[in-house]
C-alpha cells in the first residue's frame, strides 16, 4: 500500500502569519496535537506541534540558561530561545523543513521515516504542496504490517475510494480526519464524527459507491469540549468479543 491510499486528504492547517493562540485553539477544538503550516498557495513550510508549546513564558516554563552554554553557543541562541519562547506567531515557533512524504511512498517507508525521526505524523506533498497527512496510529502499524502479505489494493479499490472520498468530503458533516482504506471492494471508515446521525450518513454514503461489498465503520464520536471520546460500536464490540 501507498501513502496516498491511507492518507486524509481533509487537512487542517494554519499559516505562518496566524497567532500561535489561534493554532493552539484549532488543536484543542480538533484534538489534533499537530498542524501543518501553508503558505497562500498550499506550499508547506513547517508544523507546528504540541511540543512547540512546552518552553513557554506565560507558564514560566522557559529553558534554563547557564553563563558557560552562553559562552560555548554565543547569545545566539538565546536570543533564538528567547524568540521560542515569547513569540506570538506561528512562524516563530514552529519547526522549518518538516519531515514529509510523496503520495507514492510505501507504507513501509512511512513507518520508518515515523520512527527514525520520532515523529507522530507525516505531511503529504506533491510538488512542496500539502495533499493530505497520515498520523502515526495503530491502524497504520496494522495496514503497514498486512501489506507485507496481501496483494496491494486494485486499481478498482482505488478508484472507489477516490469516490467514497469525494462524497463523503462535500457534506458538512464529514468526520474530522476521515481516511478510507478499501480492499477487494472492503471499506473501512476511520475518523472521529461529533454527532451520532454522521456515522451513519458516512456509511450510506460508502455503500452507495459501486462496487462496493462490506463497510467497517471505525469512526469515533469525540466531544470536544469535554475530551470524552468513543470507540465505533463495531470496535467495541470487538474489543469485547477479544477480550473474552
Amino acid at each position: 500500500m501507498y501513502a496516498h491510499q491511507i492518507m486524509a486528504r481533509k487537512v487542517l492547517s494554519t499559516t505562518s502569519d496566524s497567532t500561535i493562540l489561534d493554532a493552539a485553539n484549532i488543536m484543542l477544538k480538533h484534538r489534533v496535537s499537530g498542524l501543518p503550516v501553508v503558505d497562500r498557495d498550499g506550499t508547506l513550510v513547517g508544523i507546528i506541534t504540541e511540543g512547540d508549546f512546552l518552553h513557554r513564558s506565560e507558564i514560566g516554563t522557559e529553558r534554563k540558561r547557564n553563563w558557560l552554554a552562553t559562552f560555548v553557543l554565543g547569545p545566539g541562541k538565546w536570543a533564538e530561545d528567547y524568540v521560542f519562547e515569547h513569540g506570538r506567531k506561528v512562524s516563530e515557533i514552529m519547526t522549518r523543513a518538516p519531515v514529509t512524504v510523496a503520495e507514492d511512498a510505501p507504507l513501509t517507508t512511512v513507518v520508518e521515516l515515523m520512527e527514525k525521526n520520532n515523529v507522530k505524523r507525516l505531511p503529504v506533498v506533491r510538488g512542496g504542496t500539502l495533499v493530505g497527512i497520515i498520523t502515526r496510529s495503530n491502524l497504520l502499524r496494522t495496514v503497514a504490517s498486512l501489506a507485507r502479505d496481501v496483494p496491494a489494493p486494485t486499481e478498482n479499490d482505488d478508484q472507489i475510494r477516490r469516490r467514497i472520498l469525494d462524497e463523503i468530503e462535500r457534506n458538512a458533516w464529514c468526520p474530522l480526519g476521515l481516511t478510507v482504506i478499501v480492499r477487494d471492494g472492503i471499506v473501512h471508515l476511520s475518523g472521529v464524527i461529533t454527532e451520532s446521525r454522521f456515522r451513519k450518513a458516512a456509511i450510506v454514503a460508502a455503500e452507495n459507491v459501486p462496487g462496493v461489498l462490506e463497510v467497517h465503520d471505525h469512526l469515533c464520536w469525540g466531544d470536544s469540549f469535554s475530551g470524552y471520546y468513543l470507540k465505533s460500536p463495531e470496535d467495541q464490540e470487538l474489543e469485547e468479543k477479544q477480550a473474552h
